[in-house]
């Protein structure tokens, strides 16, 4: 009987690691400055000088109004809405001609005032980013 309680208490306690928790969309609002920009189809992924960074000074915003807005070299690189789905924030993107198309931003980390997170694909990308 104690073998199966610890089983039990080992599954449980595992399930529970498992679990990503969800974003709050709280979390998010504001201004997020890029501080790192790696390219992950490549092994080792391939980072962006930093140099580069910095003279583009790329930005991601998010407002209570649900907008994104991505900023690279003062000018807006991308804008449309955002929603939380777990641990992905699912963007909207207004194209030219008011065409739409919708992808994700996988979370890898969110604490404090620090967001790595990634796309997929064949321009998969991972992003570090701080809040101003």
């Amino acid at each position: 009987m104690k073998k199966f309680t610890v089983y039990i208490c080992l599954f449980a306690l595992l399930f529970i690691a498992a679990c990503k928790p969800s974003i709050a969309p709280e979390d998010l609002y504001g201004k997020w400055k890029y501080i790192k920009l790696e390219n992950t189809n490549f092994n080792p992924p391939s980072a962006m000088p930093d140099w580069k960074l910095k003279i583009q000074s790329p930005t991601i915003e998010f407002t209570r109004s649900n907008d994104l807005i991505m900023v690279w070299g003062g000018e807006v690189l991308a804008h449309g809405k955002f929603r939380i789905d777990g641990d992905k924030i699912q963007f909207n993107q207004v194209l030219d001609g008011g065409q739409t198309r919708e992808f994700p931003f996988y979370v890898i980390e969110l604490k404090d005032k620090t967001i790595l997170f990634e796309t997929k694909g064949d321009e998969a990308t991972r992003v570090t980013a701080v809040k101003q």
